[in-house]
């Protein structure tokens, strides 16, 4: 974690050229940065257009300059934001002055992290703000907000509430025995954690669904040469992405294409041909080919049903990893089979990818095989982080039920409810080592 009792300065707009390109600012030394650039220190929260000046009082551009100062602010701290034009030279001279002026340049995220140092926002919320900019999806975008407005937020924070109300009965009855306060005896502690338990399970639930909105799923696409793999590849992307001819081996190196079904982001891979090639550049394409499908989530096999399953396609199959695989008899429009399923629990597919044939039951396969429901009310955007701590939190609240009902140990069910606190308040922040925060915030990019 850096110094904060620095200002900090970042082009704040995309790289390239643009018709607005936005400095922000952020710090102490604000207020004298803009009465140089400005000739004054502006109206808060008012847009003032002007010219913008560097330190030798010479004229750099004209724009909008937004004063915001502490503590009504992204950052918490006086934010100034200059909005000039959009190309680079510009904004490099811009950016420049204000270093020149006592400014340096910010760290990728580091607005955003002084925004929650100074509790603007909480972890959850911070990063939120960059899964909206990376959303992939509207699902995605949607869920971000959510989470961005503090509805994921809330939750936990709800959840955390119900663990120490349990935690202050319980070392009520342990610190004051005098009392005589029968907790083991009390039916309503053990249906507030069943009902605690119930409610991690159900955020649990939308959590899944949220880190897969976030990170997508990974599918490889692989066979034998000329099985159709770069056909299907451009009728799931709607598009041509890859080349396509009668030529064995025309793929030879990893190609890509983002696709949505009902909102999920999946990741298909199209590979280079699996067989023994003595052109060192196939033999290339074949290595990265293994490579993605090491990564995978799930793995497409295609099979020309011309030909059937081969030896080696049967070859191919045990030398996959245990990883989901969804076996497609592909070209069925030169053989008269019907689309569908062949053997459904096996999950082989008749299709056409030429035709788009038997891809809808395609497309909602791969849905079932990572759970993804589509649905849009009360997802968060997540991260595997989070899932973790819903995970450890709802362990540690099972152990506590165990040392009341089995053990009659009220000592060891306080402790094991403080950690799972503690887990909980790793998602917000409340509870979060330095070096994490530094690897959350090093992902954002520069001048958020």
């Amino acid at each position: 974690m850096s110094d904060h009792s620095q200002t900090i300065a970042a082009i704040a707009t995309a790289s390239g050229r643009g018709g607005v390109g936005i400095i922000r600012i952020s710090g102490q030394q604000v207020p004298a940065i803009a009465e140089t650039m400005l000739g004054k220190l502006p109206k808060p929260r008012y847009a003032h257009y002007g010219r913008f000046y560097d330190a030798q009082g010479q004229s750099l551009d004209d724009g909008i300059a937004l004063y915001f100062p502490a503590p009504h602010s992204y950052t918490g701290e006086d934010v100034l934001e200059l909005q000039g034009h959009g190309g680079p030279v510009i904004l490099d001279a811009l950016l420049k002055t204000t270093l020149t002026l006592g400014a340096r340049l910010a760290r990728p995220g580091e607005f955003t992290e002084r925004a929650f140092l100074n509790d603007r926002l909480d972890l959850a919320q911070a990063e939120a703000v960059a899964d909206l900019i990376d959303a992939n999806s509207q699902a995605a975008a949607r869920a971000a907000t959510r989470s961005l407005t503090g509805g994921f937020s809330n939750r936990i924070n709800d959840l955390n509430q119900a663990l120490i109300n349990l935690r202050m009965y319980i070392e009520a009855a342990l610190d004051f025995p005098e009392e005589e306060i029968d907790f083991l005896a009390d039916e309503t502690l053990f249906a507030q954690i069943t009902d605690l338990q119930t409610q991690i399970n159900d955020l649990l639930a939308r959590t899944s669904q949220g880190v897969l909105l976030r990170e997508g799923m990974r599918v490889v696409i692989v066979g034998r040469p000329n099985a159709g793999k770069s056909s299907l590849l451009n009728q799931l992307a709607d598009e041509q992405r890859a080349i396509v001819t009668d030529i064995p081996g025309t793929t030879r190196d990893v190609l890509q294409a983002e696709i949505q079904i009902d909102g999920l982001p999946i990741h298909i891979i199209d590979t280079a041909g699996l067989r023994n090639s003595p052109d060192p550049v196939e033999a290339e394409g074949i290595r990265r080919a293994w490579e993605e499908i090491d990564r995978a989530d799930a793995i497409i096999l295609l099979i020309d049903d011309q030909i059937g399953l081969t030896d080696a396609d049967r070859q191919l199959l045990s030398a996959l990893p245990a990883k989901p695989v969804i076996t497609l008899h592909n070209k069925i429009d030169l053989t008269a089979r019907n689309p569908g399923w062949i053997d459904q629990q096996e999950r082989i597919l008749a299709i056409s990818a030429k035709h788009d044939q038997g891809l809808d039951l395609l497309r909602a396969t791969l849905k079932d095989l990572v759970g993804y429901q589509q649905q849009d009310e009360g997802q968060f955007i997540a991260r595997r982080r989070h899932l973790d701590a819903l995970e450890r939190a709802q362990a540690e609240i099972q152990q506590a039920k165990i040392a009341l009902t089995d053990l009659a140990a009220g000592e060891l069910a306080a402790e094991s409810l403080r950690r799972a606190q503690a887990a909980l308040e790793e998602i917000t922040g409340r509870f979060t080592a330095d070096d994490l925060l530094g690897e959350i915030f090093s992902s954002f990019c520069i001048g958020k």
